[in-house]
């Protein structure tokens, strides 16, 4: 039986989402609460992968189990018990047997979540910059970014992707709660696709570009042209849209 696990995380205190050796992740976390709570050793698989620092108000994840989970808010209550504070489970959903939390995704949203007013409180929570932005013209630039599908420019280099197109379906700067938001959906994100666009945003903004210079850097296709990979305590991955029917159950 494959279960769908919703949940949130700061990751603050994790080096990203997947395992790897001599770090602590939140895979990782995650892995060892289900195999006690499921008295077997149980393997997940992430929406995707998260770098070291970047949070999740919502992230999903699937597992099998060979028991069948009958009590999902007593299994919910005893898994967040055991996680850290800093991990929170939010529900638990039976799914079919061939869905998977990846590659079933229809569209990811994240938020970048920036401040130009210092404030304590949002330490590891949002990237403090001490300059004037011209939002509007990062708004103009970010519309661009519906005009493309190749996002080379602002991949990470060396990636092991065969496609560098994506479907970008929102991009933009909107300020509420004493903080600026950049807002981008899409199909499918490259690695630090997010937190490069926000630098080049950022740049343009700041005056060192004209807002045509995104179509420059985009046509290149050469990561070296773009903004810098703003800081990742800055961001938060938000939503993640499937199917309608992939719940067996509620």
């Amino acid at each position: 039986m494959r279960y769908l696990l919703e949940l949130s995380f700061n990751g603050t205190n994790y080096h990203g989402w997947q395992i790897q050796p001599n770090s602590i992740t939140v895979q990782e976390v995650i892995e060892e609460a289900l195999s006690v709570m499921l008295n077997k050793k149980t393997q997940v698989v992430g929406a995707g992968r998260t770098d070291a620092g970047v949070h999740a108000a919502y992230f999903c994840l699937h597992f099998d189990s060979s028991n069948s989970i009958d009590d999902p808010k007593g299994f919910i209550y005893k898994l967040n018990s055991y996680l850290k504070s800093d991990i929170y489970v939010i529900n638990i959903l039976r799914v079919s047997d061939d869905f998977h939390a990846r590659f079933d995704a229809l569209s990811r949203t994240y938020h970048y979540k920036l401040t130009t007013n210092k404030n304590p409180f949002l330490k590891d929570q949002a990237y403090y910059l001490r300059k004037n932005l011209d939002f509007s013209k990062m708004n103009l630039a970010a519309l661009k970014l519906f005009n493309y599908t190749n996002f080379k420019c602002f991949s990470k280099s060396n990636t092991d992707v065969k496609t560098y197109n994506c479907t970008i379906k929102k991009a933009i700067w909107v300020y509420r709660d004493n903080c600026w938001f950049f807002e981008i959906s899409a199909n499918r994100f490259l690695r630090n696709m997010v937190r490069a666009i926000v630098g080049t945003l950022i740049e343009i903004g700041e005056g060192k570009h004209k807002v045509e210079h995104i179509d420059h850097i985009i046509k290149t296709e050469k990561r070296e042209l773009a903004g810098y990979s703003v800081p990742a305590h800055g961001l938060y991955l938000v939503d993640i849209l499937y199917p309608e029917n992939f719940k067996l159950n509620e």
